[in-house]
């Protein structure tokens, strides 16, 4: 019996594969359980345009975070922070306040957590960042500490 996983199966597969199970365990146990349903023409063609929706949504994704990236590699990214006479920060620029930079510089707000510091940020200057856009796109960025 050919049947279309609906759920993750750690015996059998991931969600929207099809696999050939015996015909006890498919009817008993997958299908009651909305694990899988049974693999006809009308199902199959319903997966077949689910997954090329989802690979149309995975390119656009793909797409705008290029674009993203064209974006906040082109712009201009200063931070201010408070300093002392020889340079040296009262505390440290975090990941936060370049996230924040970088929505004020493109109008696209960024999460904190995808902004990647090398070291430290703790006296002025330009300290290099990279912003992982997508799975496959990381931005890389100057930021410029400068005085408040």
């Amino acid at each position: 019996m050919k049947v279309i996983l609906l759920g993750d199966v750690a015996s059998l597969g991931r969600k929207g594969d099809i696999v050939d199970v015996a015909e006890g365990y498919g009817r008993n146990f997958l299908v009651p359980r909305n694990l899988a349903q049974e693999a006809s023409k009308g199902a199959l063609a319903v997966l077949g345009e689910q997954k090329k929706a989802k690979e149309r949504r995975e390119a656009q994704a793909l797409a705008d975070a290029h674009d993203l990236a064209r974006r906040i590699e082109t712009s201009r990214l200063s931070v201010k922070a408070r300093a002392g006479g020889n340079g040296k920060l009262f505390g440290a620029v975090t990941n936060a306040d370049v996230a924040a930079a970088i929505a004020a510089a493109v109008a696209v707000p960024i999460d904190k957590h995808k902004v990647e510091i090398k070291s430290q940020i703790k006296s002025l200057g330009s300290y290099p960042v990279e912003v992982k856009l997508h799975k496959s796109v990381v931005a890389k960025a100057t930021v410029d500490v400068i005085a408040s």
